[in-house]
């Protein structure tokens, strides 16, 4: 009950009055238990307005920012969408219940094995993982109706532009390892059309062709 409270509380204070207008990615923030993503001692923060540490050097994003990402991939419900860095799992469940398939790539292995037995607990059998060099993305997969990348990108992977279907939304924070902007690029055919959303901060998107730094 304490956590349903958290949640409702959590979707009127930080979505709904910071421009969280999409009644489907509403409903879903109001039901998905986000404090089974992070350790049992960090649940009473769950639900708060920063980010949490989950490990390895990793974050499960604020709430406003997960739902500003699922907002801005405008998903109706049959969709395929990738995500790059799965983390927690949080991000990637909450997409399970907007899109027909999700696809999430992440590259330690004992986050992929935490996130995957939530997913199980969940019963989000929609969800495909994969431990790898996100980077690369998932090309015998594509090509995606949406693609979410989770960390900070120096600039954009051509991977991702090469993997996003026609009318595709890509959504992916690109900028310094300090600050970023959180890119939304839309395909139309051969072209790609770039907005920016908000200025944010990610970990850094590592990897083959993302930051190289030493572990």
């Amino acid at each position: 009950m304490q956590f349903s409270i958290a949640r409702r509380r959590m979707v009127d204070r930080q979505l709904r009055q910071r421009g969280i207008t999409d009644p489907r990615v509403i409903q879903v923030m109001l039901e998905m238990p986000r404090h089974l993503f992070v350790e049992p001692a960090l649940q009473s923060q769950a639900y708060s307005d920063y980010p949490l540490p989950i490990g390895q050097k990793q974050t499960i994003s604020q709430p406003f920012m997960v739902a500003t990402m699922s907002q801005a991939l405008e998903l109706e419900g049959d969709e395929r969408v990738l995500e790059i860095g799965t983390g927690s799992g949080y991000q990637a469940a909450v997409l399970a219940k907007l899109c027909r398939r999700v696809f999430t790539v992440e590259r330690i292995p004992e986050l992929a094995r935490q996130a995957r037995r939530v997913f199980d607990e969940l019963r989000l059998h929609n969800i495909n993982l994969k431990v790898t060099d996100g980077t690369f993305g998932w090309e015998e997969q594509a090509p995606f109706d949406g693609i979410v990348v989770t960390a900070g990108a120096p600039d954009v992977p051509r991977t991702y532009l090469d993997q996003l279907a026609d009318g595709g939304r890509l959504i992916i924070p690109v900028g310094d390892l300090g600050t970023q902007s959180l890119k939304r690029i839309i395909r139309r055919g051969s072209q790609f059309e770039t907005e920016s959303l908000l200025d944010c901060r990610f970990v850094p998107l590592l990897g083959e062709k993302g930051w190289h730094l030493p572990e």
